[in-house]
């Protein structure tokens, strides 16, 4: 029996708004597509998968991942070098990631309506749950796990034991929604708690990993058993 959901805040609840977080690039002159920014998030994720897997502990977990992103973004446009470094502290600044898609206050309504307790669990500046509430949907969730405040990010095990103590919520019956294999689910897993990917990008779609496209088609989902 399902009894609490946790969210990942980034490219789960939150979006980035690339009027701020591509100005530097648009600046330049290099306007991107979503299919081109699809692209590179597709690139970046995979490769950041792979590297975690000899990921020493203490690692920046996304230290390299915008660079990596923003390099593949460049060289699809043919944009120059020098501005990859402005897109990469754009990005990286907590308070553009301000866009919150269609439908999802409902979702978490409709959540919250079914008895479900909400959290977040973020890797994060300190300031997530100041974000979460200045766009609207701070108010559905009991509990704000960051890791600027707790000194531990996942994939680490021990963040997402926090916030289930936050809660007062067994692993098992627990749900940890993220958007990146190699930090949210291998993380959530360790700590026992059940699974699922958000992914519009298509980044797993081929992989054999619990995944949904929208936060809505949560609504439609078997919930018992997110695990493999």
């Amino acid at each position: 029996m399902l009894s609490s959901i946790f969210f990942d805040a980034g490219n789960t609840l939150v979006f980035p708004e690339h009027s701020k977080t591509l100005a530097p690039l648009t600046a330049a002159g290099f306007p991107a597509t979503q299919e081109q920014l699809d692209d590179a998030e597709r690139f970046a994720k995979k490769h950041l998968d792979e590297i975690m897997e000899q990921r020493t502990p203490g690692q920046s977990v996304d230290g390299d991942y915008w660079k990596v992103y923003y390099t593949r973004l460049f060289e699809e446009l043919g944009a120059p070098e020098e501005v990859i470094a402005p897109c990469v502290a754009a990005t990286r600044r907590s308070g553009h990631w301000s866009r919150v898609r269609a439908g999802t206050r409902d979702v978490l309504q409709t959540l919250r309506d079914r008895g479900l307790r909400l959290g977040v669990i973020s890797n994060s500046d300190g300031h997530i749950e100041d974000i979460i509430r200045a766009v609207g949907i701070g108010d559905y969730f009991e509990s704000f796990t960051d890791s600027g405040n707790v000194r531990v990010e996942k994939p680490d095990p021990e963040i997402f034991r926090i916030a289930l103590a936050s809660l007062d919520a067994r692993a098992g019956e627990s749900l940890f929604i993220g958007d990146t294999y190699s930090v949210d689910i291998v993380g959530a897993r360790a700590a026992g708690m059940q699974t699922l990917l958000m992914d519009p990008a298509g980044v797993y779609r081929h992989d054999p990993h619990p995944r949904i496209d929208t936060l809505d088609a949560l609504l439609t989902l078997e919930l018992s058993d997110m695990r493999r």
